[in-house]
């Protein structure tokens, strides 16, 4: 899942950076309005973090307009005012949710969790694949009743496979999706961690879920052997 950040406040912005990071999020920073305006409609975001008070152009004015232009990705807004009216105009400019500042890192994570689930398979705390499970609110996979240890990546990577199941989804997509958009190394690392999916989720238990479609990426399926 790859989110955008928009805050001014660097060390916060880092910290937020670096923590959704270890959780296995791809994730962008911008700290100005006018430059995350540009990212979030340039790039294919699962999710925006925004703060209201921003240099050039404010969190109400970047969700209003990426809601008039027909965006429906996920917003979650920051702000330390703290009051009914603020909330108000925030949710009605087309924020799914709202944060006051100083706020818990894990509620934070819980909210962006709540807000990802309701916007992937009508909101199920689980997804299904045949006989494998994922909950991305636990990190947690299993191969029937048998859990899976993944990495933050790997689970980033299975997690992306999962919310498409059936369709096939390219190498581009996952490196956009999972990866920042900073990350400028060998685009062969998708083959790395599909390769090391392979070797945890289907070798031991005689599956094959995670085909190649050659020329155009891979296709996560129920994989019965």
């Amino acid at each position: 899942m790859r989110l955008l950040i928009v805050e001014d406040e660097k060390r916060l912005a880092t910290a937020l950076a670096r923590g959704l990071g270890a959780e296995g999020f791809a994730v962008d920073v911008a700290h100005d309005g006018t430059e995350g305006l540009h990212l979030a409609t340039t790039n294919d975001y699962d999710l925006l973090i925004l703060d209201l008070m921003l240099p050039g152009t404010n969190g109400y004015r970047i969700c209003a307009t990426l809601r008039a232009a027909g965006d429906e990705t996920p917003v979650l807004m920051l702000t330390a005012k703290d009051g009914e009216y603020d909330e108000a105009e925030g949710l009605d400019t087309g924020a799914d949710d709202y944060l006051t500042k100083p706020f818990s890192y894990v509620v934070l994570l819980a909210r962006i969790r709540a807000l990802l689930r309701r916007r992937t398979r009508g909101g199920a705390p689980v997804l299904r694949v045949g006989d494998l499970t994922l909950e991305p609110s636990a990190r947690r996979c299993l191969r029937g009743t048998e859990e899976v240890t993944l990495t933050a990546k790997e689970f980033a990577v299975l997690e992306y496979l999962a919310v498409r199941a059936g369709q096939v989804v390219s190498k581009a997509d996952i490196l956009e999706h999972v990866w920042d958009f900073a990350y400028n190394g060998d685009p062969n690392i998708v083959e790395v961690y599909i390769s090391a999916l392979r070797r945890k989720i289907d070798a031991p238990f005689g599956r094959r879920s995670i085909a190649t479609v050659r020329g155009a990426g891979y296709r996560l399926a129920a994989g019965h052997g």
